[in-house]
């Protein structure tokens, strides 16, 4: 059996997320003080209690994914459940850094307030949206935002064959969503998050965490980790510091990722953290060998996969 983890992003986020974790594992409740710590920020108070507003503020969505996924991670590594290779979803690959030793909690957890501060607050004025259309390709779904008469649009995240988001504004993003419709898409769907994620719009943000990318220090991997930038595996290579600063501004190859971790050979993939959008993703990858996805949001998944992976 080889193992991958996915770790969710921003939009999975939900109020009462973890809690059950939390109340059960004093290991998992630990990561929660740990970054309570470190940032002055009551996580899992705004994580279980909300209110929703106040979760789905970005600077305080983004701490609560990773969180969660981070409590879940102590908890697998304690029943000696690892990873060959992990990818994550955005905000999600932070979460898979951390896991892999090349970031430091402390300093990673850092980062993370950082980024979700700048992505919330040096956003250009106006209204943003981001929506996932359904049915469509590539080609297709740029069509349909270049159809769009009037306002910023683009394709953001490449999920999975057949469902790519695209982020801009308001406006533009619910006339592609028309457009796409009559253009015969099988569904598309509004996205609860909070901005222009993925596109150049959030520069002065990526030109912010350059310079706290300046000054975090880089650590040898210790496991595999799939970049969103180009659905690769990092390398020696990789000017990581400038992939983490451009992660923001261009869009996520995740569709590409799960293929890398296919041809890996993962046969295995744990989706870890709230939510379960990213098995979903898995699911719909073309692939001839037998696969198994599982995802933990709760004390019972947690218990189930548990069980399955030492059975």
């Amino acid at each position: 059996m080889k193992i991958g983890f996915l770790f969710p992003g921003q939009g999975s986020q939900s109020v009462g997320m973890g809690k059950d974790i939390y109340e059960k594992y004093k290991t998992a409740k630990k990561i929660y003080e740990k970054v309570k710590q470190i940032t002055g920020i009551d996580i899992a108070k705004i994580s279980f209690e909300g209110p929703e507003e106040i979760l789905n503020q970005t600077q305080n969505t983004q701490l609560a994914i990773l969180t969660m996924s981070l409590a879940i991670i102590e908890i697998l590594k304690e029943k000696d459940i690892k990873a060959k290779v992990s990818a994550g979803l955005s905000l999600g690959e932070y979460s898979a850094l951390i896991y892999s030793g090349m970031l430091d909690f402390e300093e990673g957890i850092r980062l993370v307030q950082k980024r979700g501060e700048y992505m919330q607050n040096l956003v250009p004025e106006g209204k943003w949206l981001m929506a996932a259309i359904m049915g469509m390709d590539k080609d297709q779904v740029l069509q349909v935002c270049q159809k769009v008469d009037k306002g910023f649009v683009v394709p953001a995240n490449y999920n999975c064959k057949g469902q790519i988001a695209i982020s801009g504004e308001e406006q533009a993003v619910l006339e592609a969503q028309q457009i796409a419709q009559q253009m015969g898409a099988k569904k598309v769907r509004v996205l609860n998050t909070a901005g222009p994620f993925h596109t150049i719009k959030l520069e002065e943000s990526s030109k912010a965490l350059r310079k706290d990318l300046e000054n975090i220090t880089i650590n040898k991997f210790e496991t595999q980790v799939i970049k969103n930038i180009d659905g690769k595996i990092y390398n020696k290579e990789d000017d990581i510091k400038d992939i983490l600063a451009k992660h923001i501004i261009n869009p996520v190859q995740f569709e590409q990722s799960l293929k890398t971790m296919l041809n890996e050979g993962i046969d295995t993939f744990i989706e870890i953290g709230s939510g379960k959008t990213l098995s979903g993703f898995v699911k719909r990858m073309e692939t001839d060998k037998k696969i198994n996805i599982l995802n933990i949001n709760n004390v019972d998944t947690l218990n189930k996969t548990i069980e399955f992976i030492k059975r």
